[in-house]
């Protein structure tokens, strides 16, 4: 067998947890091929340890395989403290584009009338992420500032990627950054849209400011959407869009680093809920997210990683169908044993 490699980065509680379900399924008895895996100890503990050396030799494994499967991990509130090893990440590997995409899931009802998925597509780097701030005066007197900034090549690339994104899934590219009120910062952005809308005439597009995109979201029923965003707009966007589905356990994340043309060249692929402490070592939290991550990683791979990519996402969705549900999604079943149930009908659509 052809040896293939990713860059496995380890996380905290439930979150690791359900990383080694996931790795289960990548097993060469359950997909057919054998995935050399390099890991890195992402944990709280360790990023303290060695002071967060270890998430850069995890983003350089990424630089070098394309690559990563990322557990949830602890991000610590203290100032001073190792903070989010995301950010690291994402700025170390080159990336531009974060994607969130949420679906239905079989026999969950969403809380809105959402049919088709809806994608969110925002700039990995900059805007309120790592912007400088400071305080200057006392009392009453004293005034914050934050100097944020976005880059043209950013804007441009989120923008690309969005109707790229949108001609795929037969979507509508939605909704854009606040420019009335801000001209030059977000409306740099703005411009960068309405660029991508003239290259690719055969998309549909609505431009909206972003606190109509919110508005209108609520009341979207059969249309698919791909919602591009700046850096804060779309993580708040992100908390809104996945729960629409009844549930964030259909979706996962993927941050991009793109090339020149703007094809992803360097990827790594997370489940977007976080470590469920209160749920550790009692085989009940859902290992779908995970799995589907791991599933929309494999897609970017080479012919026989594509195909069990696209078996494992089928196989989770019929797991589902067939009634095997954790109790997030009201049923009965554990971690393990859905996670069974995935590697089995992997293992018959592949025909091993």
């Amino acid at each position: 067998m052809q040896k293939r490699s990713l860059a496995i980065l380890e996380g905290d509680e439930t979150g690791q947890e359900l990383l080694e379900q996931t790795l289960r399924v990548l097993a060469p008895n359950a997909i057919g091929l054998e995935l050399e895996l390099r890991r890195f100890d992402l944990s709280l503990e360790n990023r303290r340890a060695t002071q967060n050396a270890v998430v850069s030799e995890a983003a350089a494994a990424i630089r070098a395989l394309g690559l990563g499967l990322k557990a949830p991990t602890i991000t610590p509130e203290k100032p001073g403290d190792v903070g989010s090893p995301n950010r690291i990440l994402r700025e170390e590997i080159g990336a531009q584009v974060i994607v969130r995409t949420g679906r239905c899931i079989p026999g969950v009802t969403p809380l809105t009338k959402v049919e088709a998925p809806i994608a969110v597509v925002r700039m990995a780097v900059g805007d309120a992420y790592g912007a400088e701030e400071w305080r200057e005066g006392e009392g009453d007197t004293e005034v914050a500032y934050r100097k944020e900034r976005i880059e043209r090549s950013v804007c441009h690339a989120v923008a690309e990627f969005a109707f790229r994104e949108a001609e795929i899934m037969s979507a509508t590219v939605f909704g854009g950054p606040k420019f009335t009120v801000s001209p030059v910062y977000e409306g740099m952005f703005k411009e960068e849209l309405d660029a991508a809308a003239k290259r690719h005439p055969e998309v549909s597009y609505e431009p909206q400011l972003i606190d109509a995109t919110f508005a209108l979201l609520l009341g979207i029923e059969g249309k698919s959407l791909v919602i591009p965003a700046l850096n804060r707009d779309g993580d708040i966007l992100s908390d809104l869009v996945l729960p629409m589905f009844g549930s964030i356990a259909g979706a996962e994340s993927l941050v991009a680093a793109l090339d020149e043309n703007f094809v992803p060249v360097r990827l790594m692929a997370e489940a977007p809920h976080g470590t469920a402490p209160t749920l550790l070592g009692k085989d009940s939290a859902n290992p779908l997210a995970m799995i589907l991550a791991a599933a929309a990683l494999l897609v970017h791979g080479d012919e026989a990683m594509k195909a069990a990519g696209n078996a494992i996402r089928l196989a989770c969705l019929d797991a589902i169908q067939a009634g095997y549900r954790t109790g997030d999604l009201g049923g009965t079943s554990g971690t393990s044993e859905f996670t069974d149930q995935v590697i089995a009908r992997v293992r018959a659509l592949l025909s091993l």
